[in-house]
């Protein structure tokens, strides 16, 4: 101890600026040292005096680095590591920490014996004053006042926590589960604890301090010099772990952390949060005014130690104190290592020189920064020091250990405990005479050691911090212009960071972010967009009719994104269009995306809709025409003729004529422009329906193509008429193909009754139980039967049978008698034999009907429908029951019409210049013109279309060629 160093104590409240008083004290000096409880802490200061005097004067030594240029004036280190060297000056900082269980004994070493030469600062608390004052006699004693007030905030919770605030937790796990919910709830936050690197420290400290994040997690570490801005102090809890117990913080602890609240000048408050209890009132008092009761204990541990034997050092180090101020601390790790290994009888036997013991006890202080366990702690410094006694450690066994280390994949714990494995090594490393390369393995594992420093920081920012929202925030607060930039996918980012989708003139936040980062950043994307909305705008404005569509919902769509959407107009063919365009882009930009959607809608109408819009603006149409043309005009071209029956008969040849010349057809179920029956005015005339009804859901128009869809029951009125389909039984089939069948069917004989041809199947594309189906909801009886299917083969001519002689070459009398008396002869003898032949295919198990006479397989048969017309009863006011208007009972379903109406129709088809395909009067089939009584009159006509009749025609058998027919069939032919 130097008696004419000048000793001085400054004391006071944190946010005093004591440690750069001291720092300025020390570059008074041409030589000094100064010693602070955190690594951190002291690459902090290392690094400003460097900025003061370049780093060839300046050291810096830690437990874990050592930077010592040659022409060293300026001394940097932990207090744990603060050289033995003369300096004029000599400061040691948080000398409070004398009273701490684990580290006080070294801090009450420096404070007894480090002094400078020619002055020597103690900075610190004032509850170090009276300790001070009894063990330093000649200390002197300056109080320096806080520059800024520190006030009680009372409870508050992390979702109303104001910016600059910092949540100060006591465990790892509830520093995750607090940056947690700050994340999800503020969009993010710094996090530092003491497990951490000082490189990880380093950067999770900047990117608070440069407000990429406005809140701080934090544990108790953050009382220990760290110079951050902030405004408020949150306790999460107000007792913690101290290694063996869990017990309350004390009132110095509470003041030392609270007292990190405010910056300089600027005030600050303190407060509690989550399930913490609000402070006692004389507690917050004592906070507020920095009032504590004095330390009147420091730990002290001797440090005049002997290295003679093991024995004798574990005596010096348990040597007990001789003042009252002074107090053994709790038993260190150190002291605990050196008991365990010098219990171990292949350590014990070879530690016999004071050189090994010494040796012994420098590996007993290795820091355990693993903290697995003390035994395995125990063995890895066994395996050191064996290592050590022989010499230095293998080159090729530490490089393994420090290869198993060097991986910087996994998360934020597994990245933790490889941190804390290499700063082992690089303690050990930094060991002077422990490894053959020293400059070697310093840079190696300092290089592992920043390598997943730099890991951890990225795990922690990716896991508790929104990079899109921090950088946001820091360009909000510049207030900078913000450059977004939009893709061709609709994706929108701000300054680089994803912000959300573009879609139209809307635009869609990002769904993951929530509370005050989604508002946050809708403002920063709005703020970027206005630009993009102008152009955007221009551009669609100036686009071609061929980008734009309709949905069949009604929806507008440029491209894949949605612009706007239709609204009912004064009538069904002038919509009005509501555009989708967000409130921050302005009524310009919504008033120009109207106009161009309106002029869309109203060109697409005028190009579908041409025919129907030209019948419309006819001003030569008058009278009934323009009145029938009103009609057809409201309904959109395609009108049921059930509906406007009468005013069809009273529409005479001139107004159809003018109607026709509009591409107007009167068809026998329906009224129709057939241009207006392609796909795209379908889409676009149940889209207009849709509105001028009002519903809330428009039905789909069907695939393009399909000549029959089904028919449900549960479409709105009108679906089919306006899809241009016409319901029949369980189908709807299409206008135009179902006027072509009725075009067919007028040429048949539907009295009589009639079968399907393969025309008819092949228009409806049915089969023929679907067609039955289509003619019963016309109003048609379909009576099914079956018939042997007819086989066409090739086989020799049969002598035809006798009534089916060629008329030209009759028999005569006798050979008629003969033909009778031979066929009843024949048949008699056929049927016995026939009854034979049954009998014995009985007695065989052959049953019965199974094949005909000749032992071959029935005939296959096949199902045919006969189709009759089937009117209603005259005079009958029956109510048709729902299938029969939906055409699937008996009955003239609605829009059919009798003979009557098909006559008008083979006249209207006429006049349109199509052939007339039903029958002249006179030529229905074989049936002969009848007189005044019902008598045939002539004989019936052949030289006709053929009848159908509804029973069918007998199959064609083939002669037997041992039938007595053939032989008389035989002489007939040589006659």
């Amino acid at each position: 101890m130097n008696d004419r160093s000048r000793v001085t104590a400054v004391l006071g409240p944190t946010n005093t600026g004591k440690t750069h008083y001291a720092i300025d004290r020390m570059l008074a000096h041409r030589t000094g040292v100064i010693g602070l409880p955190l690594r951190l802490l002291a690459r902090e200061v290392y690094d400003r005096i460097v900025k003061a005097r370049g780093p060839s004067v300046v050291a810096l030594v830690t437990g874990e680095e050592r930077i010592v240029p040659e022409r060293v004036q300026y001394w940097v280190a932990t207090t744990e590591a603060m050289p033995e060297v003369g300096a004029d000056f000599v400061a040691i900082d948080e000398i409070q920490l004398c009273a701490d269980p684990e580290r006080g004994h070294v801090f009450t070493d420096r404070l007894l014996n480090m002094r400078g030469l020619h002055e020597t600062l103690l900075l610190g608390s004032d509850t170090m004053r009276p300790a001070i004052a009894a063990l330093v006699s000649q200390a002197q004693f300056m109080r320096r006042e806080r520059f800024s007030t520190l006030s009680w905030a009372g409870s508050k919770k992390i979702s109303r926590m104001p910016p600059r605030s910092a949540i100060v937790c006591f465990s790892v796990e509830e520093v995750y589960a607090t940056a947690e919910l700050i994340r999800r709830q503020k969009g993010g936050c710094a996090v530092v604890m003491g497990a951490l690197s000082p490189r990880t420290r380093n950067a999770q400290v900047a990117m608070y301090q440069q407000g990429e994040v406005d809140y701080l997690v934090a544990t108790d570490a953050i009382g220990m010099g760290l110079n951050l801005d902030i405004r408020h102090i949150a306790f999460s809890a107000t007792e913690k772990f101290d290694g063996r117990r869990y017990r309350p913080l004390f009132p110095h602890e509470l003041g030392q952390i609270a007292g990190r609240a405010g910056r300089h000048t600027e005030p600050g408050t303190f407060g509690v949060t989550g399930d913490a209890s609000p402070l006692d009132e004389g507690l917050v008092e004592a906070i507020e005014n920095h009032r504590f009761q004095p330390i009147s204990r420091l730990m002290w541990r001797n440090a005049a130690l002997e290295f003679g034997t093991v024995e004798r050092l574990l005596q010096g180090l348990e040597t007990q104190p001789q003042s009252e101020w002074l107090a053994r601390g709790r038993e260190a790790d150190d002291i605990r290592a050196l008991k365990a290994l010098s219990a171990m009888p292949e350590i014990r036997d070879q530690v016999t020189h004071p050189r090994e013991v010494r040796l012994l006890w420098d590996v007993c202080r290795i820091p355990d920064f693993r903290s697995i366990s003390a035994a395995e702690h125990s063995t890895l410094l066994a395996r050191i020091f064996g290592f050590l006694r022989e010499g230095k450690l293998p080159g090729d066994w530490l490089e393994g250990q420090i290869r198993r280390i060097d991986r910087i994949q996994g998360d934020i714990d597994t990245l933790s405990k490889r941190l804390a494995y290499i700063r082992t090594w690089t303690y050990v490393a930094q060991r002077s005479g422990w490894v053959s390369d020293e400059s070697h393995w310093r840079a190696e594992t300092r290089a592992v050691e920043d390598r997943l420093s730099d890991a951890l920081h990225a795990a922690l920012t990716q896991r508790f911090v929104d990079r899109r929202t921090s950088v946001l925030l820091r360009r909000l607060k510049q207030k900078e212009s913000l450059l977004a930039e939009v893709n061709d996918k609709g994706e929108v980012t701000v300054e680089g960071e994803f912000a959300g989708r573009l879609e139209g003139f809307r635009f869609h936040a990002d769904p993951s972010a929530t509370g005050d980062e989604a508002r946050m950043l809708q403002r920063a994307a709005y703020e970027a967009l206005r630009p993009e909305f102008h152009l955007r705008a221009d551009r669609f404005y100036n686009a071609p009719d061929t980008e734009l569509d309709f949905t069949e919902q009604g929806g507008l769509m440029w491209g894949a994104s949605a612009v706007g959407k239709l609204v009912k107009g004064a009538e069904a063919l002038k919509p009005g269009v509501e555009a989708f365009v967000d409130e921050e882009a302005g009524p310009e930009i919504a008033e120009k995306v109207r106009r161009r959607l309106q002029h869309f809608i109203d060109r697409k109408i005028a190009t579908l809709f041409e025919p129907l819009l030209a019948l419309k603006n006819d001003e030569t149409l008058a009278g009934l025409a323009r009145g029938f043309a009103f009609r057809l005009v409201e309904a959109l071209g395609v009108l049921p003729r059930e509906g406007v029956a009468a005013e069809v008969k009273e529409l005479d040849q001139d107004a159809r004529g003018l109607l026709r010349k509009h591409g107007v057809r009167f068809g026998q179920f329906t009224i129709f422009q057939p241009a207006l029956l392609k796909p795209a005015p379908t889409r676009l005339r149940l889209v207009l329906w849709g509105l001028d009804q009002g519903l809330s859901e428009f039905p789909e128009s069907p695939p393009p193509g399909l000549v029959t869809i089904p028919n449900l029951p549960d479409v709105p009125k009108g679906y089919y008429t306006l899809s241009g389909y016409h319901p029949a039984g369980e189908r709807a089939i299409r206008i135009d193909m179902l006027e072509r069948l009725a075009d067919m069917l007028r040429g048949q004989d539907s009295r009589g009754g009639f079968e399907a041809t393969p025309d008819m199947l092949s228009i409806t594309g049915m089969t023929l139980e679907q067609f039955a189906g289509l003619m019963q909801g016309l109003g048609y009886r379909a009576e099914k039967g079956e018939r042997p299917k007819v086989r066409v083969e090739t086989a020799p001519a049969a002598a035809p049978a006798p009534e089916e002689a060629d008329h030209e070459h009759p028999l005569t009398e006798e050979e008629s008698v003969l033909a009778a008396e031979t066929r009843a002869k024949w048949e008699a003898e056929q049927a016995a034999r026939k009854a034979a032949e049954a009998e014995a295919q009985a007695e065989a198990g052959d049953p019965a009907g199974a094949g005909d006479e000749a032992g071959e397989p029935a005939p296959e048969t096949e199902v045919f429908y006969t189709f009759t017309w089937a009117p209603r009863p005259r005079g009958g006011h029956r109510r048709p029951e729902r299938g029969e208007r939906q055409g699937q009972g008996q009955g003239r379903p609605q829009g059919e019409r009798g003979p009557r109406r098909e006559r008008e129709a083979g006249q209207e088809n006429r006049r349109e210049g199509k052939p007339f395909e039903g029958k002249p009067r006179g030529e229905r089939g074989d049936r002969p013109e009848r007189g005044p009584k019902g008598k045939p009159k002539g004989k019936p006509r052949h030289d006709g279309p053929k009848s159908f009749e509804a029973r069918p025609p007998r199959a064609e058998k083939q002669a037997d060629p041992d039938s007595p027919f053939a032989v008389l069939a035989a002489l007939k032919n040589k006659t």
